[in-house]
């Protein structure tokens, strides 16, 4: 028999100060953590002002946080979630007594993180006066080491699991009361994404006077949404009603900025007449 892994971690990471720390949060910060750190580095390297580097990291934070929350509730259970708006806006839910608890937010979705954050830097540009593609680029650069720490998020929540499997480096998801063995799908993109990462910061070092054209934006959306339309197959459905969809959510969702990517990618029209000449 084939030796396979049983997962099961604790999902408090620690306590500090009364207040139980999960994998999860802590994942999430340390995807926003490097990307101010990448980020600021970005805009030294490519002497942009200070005074307009503080400002985006709230809009960029702002932007993720309620994008994929809202991406969420409204790509994938909109019939509860309209219902209940109170819950969906705020990290609360009512048990079964009527009593309110402090629960976080259960479900973000990547997709929902990408619109808000396309927006939010929408925003910025207009207000601080940077060329949108320059900091689409710059987001490209970042995103995958950030998009690797939330996948590694979701493997310590034992969340969005893989199809079970007879691999020999199948997860055993004891925490949801598993005994069978299935593809640590969240693993393959968070490798995935990291060695994106490696690959497009070497890239950058080459070719950084392109940045502001849509290039590494193009490059990141293209690569990240490929890899996550084709692992979906691994994946076990997130929702009943994908079950007898020929494509489920996540890939529907996919297809759209995938072409998004490849035409940055490839220098289309409108890029060209927004980015820097």
């Amino acid at each position: 028999m084939l030796a396979q892994i049983i997962w099961n971690p604790e999902p408090v990471a620690f306590s500090l100060f009364g207040y139980d720390v999960r994998w999860y949060g802590l994942c999430w910060a340390l995807a926003f953590i490097s990307g101010y750190l990448i980020m600021a580095w970005l805009y030294k390297n490519q002497k942009i002002g200070k005074e307009k580097f503080d400002p985006l990291f709230i809009y960029v934070f702002l932007g993720v946080l309620i994008g994929a929350r809202l991406g969420h509730c409204l790509f994938y259970e909109p019939g509860y979630w309209l219902t209940h708006p109170i819950e969906m806006i705020l990290p609360i839910k009512k048990d079964a007594m009527g009593d309110w608890h402090i629960v976080g937010y259960e479900g973000l979705a990547s997709h929902g993180g990408v619109l808000g954050m396309m927006a939010a830097i929408w925003l910025y540009a207009r207000r601080y006066k940077v060329n949108i593609m320059r900091v689409l680029d710059n987001m490209g650069v970042l995103a995958p080491l950030s998009a690797a720490f939330v996948r590694l998020g979701n493997l310590m929540n034992s969340e969005i699991v893989g199809n079970a499997t007879g691999v020999p480096w199948g997860f055993v998801f004891q925490h949801n009361g598993e005994d069978f063995a299935r593809h640590p799908a969240q693993l393959y993109e968070a490798l995935f994404y990291a060695l994106l990462f490696v690959a497009i910061a070497l890239i950058y070092k080459r070719m950084r006077h392109t940045v502001g054209k849509g290039f590494f934006f193009g490059l990141c959306l293209t690569c990240i949404f490929t890899f996550r339309f084709f692992v979906e197959f691994l994946k076990e459905n997130q929702e009943t009603f994908e079950n007898g969809m020929l494509l489920n959510m996540g890939q529907l969702l996919s297809l759209p900025l995938i072409i998004v990517g490849l035409y940055c990618l490839l220098g289309g029209k409108l890029c060209r007449k927004i980015g820097e000449k």
